[in-house]
């Protein structure tokens, strides 16, 4: 459901603007990292949050979704920023696939995402948990050799991201250290029930709080212990403008001279098949975390990631997608509708055009411990806990997922997890679809929901298994199709039955061989 009128966007106003605050501490760095991993200009990267802030959240159906650049597609923007040799010429290719985007959403496409199975999407959230977990420990230790690998391996291996965490515990530095564990142990605090009894804490995000500490922390130091300061490499980095014709400067627009170049239109096409996908698995995603269990249209989506990347383009910035860890911070930080995601966007506006300079001073560290805690609730031990018990057709899928994210990338990943998911559908269906029960000499064999070919070697099974004179009814009335291969495997029986003193009854069972339609 969607809701529209203005008094429910006010009524959670004092949720959502704290909520869109965190998403603008989490984001603010992602963008700029996302842009550095992609060979973009940095400022490419805010222009791209501030569009899926200001623009895509409203233009989406979805309350708790997040858009901006996303950390998947930084191989491919890599490549095809190389191969055109031209900033300004990968930007048409941006717009295309905005375009092509907004086709796909008005053909429908977005029915696909009903077919991703929860153990799949769960698989995947907790993957991404890790990720943020594994990523985030060097930089909470101060130890920043990839920095720009926030929310996924990339170009890198799950070795070496192993060897990162390994790194960092070699080279601590004390400070960012120390930062880090009190944020985190603030972040703990604002989650217990102590604070949330406290009107006046219970406004103020936790945070925040925690980047206040980090910013003060690191003011002080420098006057009384100057060798334990945080350096500025392990502190948010972000383009100053001193006047706005400075800011309006940071903008680049694309050079349509390359719609004469085949290979732009290949780039787009692969940009927006990749966006979208990763668009409707994290809306999937969302849906499951969102509280209200609200479930946002999916073709919609699409026409809005599709505007997002046509204006994105079209100023300079890279392409973007809806992105779980933002949209899972927006959440944990319990933001209740789209106004959070807009005021994230806004957030990211002013900062650069006002409050570059400020921002600057906020360590790294504090941004880590937020990024870890929304790790941590996005892979709790207790959700393996869950799948452990629900058994092995959703154990396997959701943690075949996670290893092949881990191992690989989300995409790859997320197909693993389908085939493996498809594979115990196809086997519970297998199954289930024909039964035999056997009473003394008696037996009944029935057709349980329609059969296929693929059931034919189940049935046959179960024909070898009729004892020599015995009473025999097949039974098709719960079934709307039958194959064919499965009426003349049943006619092959039949004909061989007498045979063995086999009397055979059959129920239901003919013209049943034609899909039947039935209408509303």
């Amino acid at each position: 459901m969607i809701h529209k009128h203005i008094d429910f966007y006010i009524s959670h106003l004092k949720s959502d603007i704290p909520a869109g605050i965190v998403v603008f501490l989490v984001a603010l760095p992602l963008c700029l990292g996302v842009a550095l991993a992609s060979g973009a200009p940095l400022f490419s990267g805010l222009i791209a949050g501030m569009v899926g802030g200001l623009i895509v959240s409203w233009a989406s159906g979805s309350q708790l979704s997040v858009s901006g650049p996303a950390a998947g597609l930084t191989a491919i923007v890599f490549n095809a920023i190389e191969s055109l040799g031209s900033y300004s010429g990968f930007l048409v290719a941006v717009v295309l696939a905005g375009f092509l985007q907004l086709l796909f959403g008005f053909l429908k496409a977005g029915v696909i995402s009903a077919y991703f199975p929860t153990s799949v999407i769960k698989g995947m959230l907790a993957a991404i948990g890790l990720i943020l977990i594994i990523k985030q420990i060097p930089h909470a230790l101060g130890y920043d050799a990839s920095f720009e690998g926030d929310e996924s391996y990339m170009q890198e291996t799950a070795q070496t991201a192993f060897g990162g965490v390994l790194g960092a515990l070699k080279f601590i530095s004390p400070s960012a250290a120390v930062v880090s564990a009190v944020a985190l142990l603030i972040l703990m605090l604002w989650e217990t029930a102590l604070v949330k009894r406290i009107t006046f804490l219970r406004i103020i995000p936790g945070a925040l709080v925690a980047v206040l500490w980090g910013i003060i922390y690191n003011i002080v130091i420098l006057e009384i212990r100057p060798e334990w300061a945080i350096s500025e490499k392990h502190l948010v980095s972000l383009p100053t403008t001193d006047n706005p014709q400075d800011f309006i400067q940071l903008f680049s627009f694309p050079d349509f001279s390359f719609l004469l170049n085949a290979q732009t239109y290949t780039i787009a096409a692969t940009l927006a098949i990749i966006a979208s996908l990763e668009t409707l698995l994290s809306l999937e995603a969302v849906d499951k975390l969102d509280p209200m269990k609200r479930v946002a249209p999916t073709n919609r989506e699409l026409k809005a990631q599709g505007i997002g990347n046509m204006l994105s383009g079209m100023i300079g910035g890279i392409p973007i997608t809806a992105v779980i860890v933002r949209s899972s911070a927006n959440i944990n930080a319990g933001g209740h509708t789209k106004v959070s995601a807009f005021t994230h966007g806004t957030l990211l506006l002013l900062s650069v055009m006002f409050f570059a300079r400020y921002l600057n001073h906020i360590p790294l560290a504090c941004l880590a411990a937020i990024l870890l805690q929304t790790g941590y609730k996005l892979a709790k031990p207790k959700l393996f806990f869950e799948f452990f018990k629900k058994g092995a057709n959703q154990l396997i899928p959701f943690m075949a997922t996670i290893i092949a994210i881990l191992v690989t990338d989300l995409l790859k990943g997320i197909v693993v997890g389908l085939l493996i998911g498809l594979y115990y559908v196809i086997r519970a269906n297998h199954h289930a679809a024909i039964s035999l029960t056997q009473s003394g000499n008696n037996y009944l064999l029935r057709l349980n929901k329609d059969v296929t070919f693929l059931n034919r070697a189940l049935l046959r099974k179960f024909l070898d298994q009729i004892n020599e004179n015995s009473f025999l009814v097949i039974d098709g009335s719960k079934t709307q199709f039958i194959d064919h291969d499965i009426l003349e495997t049943i006619e092959d029986f039949i004909q061989g039955a007498s045979d063995i003193n086999i009397t055979v009854e059959t129920v239901d069972l003919q013209g049943k061989e034609k899909i039947q339609f039935t209408r509303n």
